[in-house]
């Protein structure tokens, strides 16, 4: 069995994140027109598009020269001049920014619970965090947010909406939420001291588990004690047959982590690839030895998103276990945090992943072996059709069937969903 935690070591201090981040410093500047400076240098040189979305970049170095004069002056010229790479992930953090993303990264938070981004022009819900007010209030991945406390979201960047959401405890929002096929709706929320939950074994229904099964509800990435718990339940749960993974609504976190836990399973094999600016791939690969070599189902949503995707797309493309739900969410890019003077910094997109077998998933995500949708009635009556699911085709793999027929159920059970 290989040594997860001496492997830990040497890539957390790489320090790669998924929804960020490599964190740097980078600080050089002196003055306000320095802080700008150093921003344009940094994209210049680390952005994933070498193009910077088709245009001279160049035309921005010293565009504001004789315009900023304050901090806030930089502000104002960064954002205008991040804007225009068209990046959701790449953006500039003001100190109250930055402080807000550092703490996220802590584990901790004060607000909805809510990982929001801006898809096709609208700001979208990634994924409600479990047991937060924000999942307690009924809001699910994919819906769209109009309003924030009555102002219009149209145009607005994710930080702002992030900024306008978050507030001091006990405090109230209004958002006005759009769902698929249905009237836009008022929820009322209470902002809360938000800690990030990883790992549970609770069920999400009043559905009876089989005791021969493992259920590992995996809520979030960004704890970096994440693989070390999720080993934990690996070994306390050693006489179990087969385990079903929980995936759903999980917008991700440290890459680190998913690479970990997919090398759990994986016996060798390539888990994930990262290609940069300049074409250059980096890929990592599972090591001799896994924790168990029982059957795995992985379950996935629209709000499975980064390092979901990664270790959902791991197992899927090594045959490790059988994938089940609805396509996910498609963020295939990651991110690098520069720390920044005056206690600012910048997420700055830097390189694009891609599954074992060379698939680039950004914007279409991660297509399941077999496919279930949840209904608005089901989710209302916690008429959980995925779990369902998942214990059925578990339990065909452990009844006599070895790993290497799991191909066979997934063709048998495409079938039967035609």
């Amino acid at each position: 069995m290989r040594n997860i935690m001496k492997k830990s070591i040497i890539f957390l201090g790489a320090f790669l994140f998924l929804s960020g981040w490599v964190i740097r410093d980078n600080v050089f500047a002196y003055s306000p027109t320095d802080l700008y400076d150093n921003v344009w240098r940094l994209i210049n040189n680390k952005f994933v598009d070498q193009s910077n979305n088709q245009q001279d970049w160049a035309k921005w170095r010293h565009k504001y020269d004789s315009k900023i004069h304050t901090n806030e002056d930089a502000y104002v010229a960064i954002n205008t001049m991040v804007a225009s790479l068209n990046d959701p992930y790449t953006k500039f953090l003001d100190p109250k920014e930055f402080a807000d993303e550092t703490s996220s990264i802590k584990g901790s938070l004060k607000g909805i619970g809510i990982q929001i981004a801006v898809k096709d022009g609208k700001l979208t819900v990634i994924a409600p965090i479990e047991d937060t007010p924000a999942e307690k209030a009924g809001l699910q991945a994919d819906d769209e947010i109009l309003e924030i406390d009555g102002m219009s979201t149209k145009g607005i960047t994710v930080d702002k909406a992030a900024d306008k959401i978050r507030g001091k405890e006990g405090t109230q929002v209004t958002l006005l939420v759009k769902r698929k096929d249905t009237a836009p709706k008022k929820y009322v929320i209470t902002r809360e001291e938000i800690e990030v939950k990883s790992i549970s074994q609770k069920l999400p229904t009043d559905m009876k588990l089989p005791d021969d099964l493992c259920y590992i509800r995996l809520s979030s990435f960004i704890s970096r004690n994440a693989a070390t718990e999720f080993g934990t339940i690996l070994n306390n749960n050693k006489d179990k047959k087969g385990f079903i993974i929980d995936l759903r609504s999980n917008p991700g976190g440290l890459l680190t982590n998913a690479i970990y836990i997919s090398d759990m399973f994986l016996d060798g094999g390539t888990i994930v690839s990262t290609v940069d600016r300049d074409g250059y791939k980096e890929t990592q690969r599972a090591s001799a030895g896994v924790y168990t070599k029982k059957p795995i189902v992985v379950l996935i949503n629209k709000g499975s998103a980064s390092a979901s995707e990664i270790f959902s797309g791991a197992m899927k493309d090594n045959h490790r276990a059988v994938i089940i739900g609805e396509q996910s969410f498609g963020k295939g890019l990651v991110q690098e945090i520069n720390k920044l003077p005056y206690e600012s910094g910048i997420n700055i997109t830097i390189q694009k992943y891609l599954t074992p077998n060379g698939t680039d998933i950004n914007k279409k995500g991660i297509t399941p072996d077999i496919e279930v949708k949840l209904s608005e009635e089901d989710v209302k009556n916690k008429n959980d059709l995925q779990l369902k699911k998942a214990i059925e085709v578990l339990t065909k793999m452990t009844n006599g069937q070895e790993i290497a027929a799991q191909e066979k159920i997934i063709k048998k059970e495409k079938r039967l969903a035609l």
